[in-house]
């Protein structure tokens, strides 16, 4: 299982930043995917989650209605779209999926 995160940076609060993560190894579609974020100084957090197929998602309340999870099974891709970001947003950003995580992608939203 290979899972590479990219697509963070740094963005003003109330940017946008869309987060991928190329996925390799297994079969991509047949597996739930997630994205989970770690803070400096805390523990990792649980952000949303999409089903193998795409038709269901499920999202942290910090996020919800801000961040949207989608999947390119044909791609073995999974994004992040992440709009009005605030600073309690920064973070790095980890896909996830059985056990195996990416080596994360740094997120910080600051002036």
């Amino acid at each position: 299982v290979q899972l590479v995160d990219s697509g963070g940076g740094l963005v003003e609060p109330g940017g946008s930043l869309r987060l991928s993560c190329a996925a390799s190894g297994f079969t991509f579609g047949s597996y739930d995917m997630m994205w989970v974020r770690q803070a400096p100084g805390k523990g990792p957090e649980w952000v949303s989650t999409i089903s193998n197929g795409g038709h269901s998602t499920y999202y942290a309340a910090s996020v919800k209605g801000r961040f949207t999870i989608s999947r390119d099974n044909a791609k073995n891709t999974l994004y992040l779209q992440m709009n009005s970001l605030k600073p309690d947003d920064t973070a790095v950003y980890y896909c996830a999926t059985h056990g195996s995580w990416g080596q994360g992608t740094q997120v910080t939203v600051s002036l």
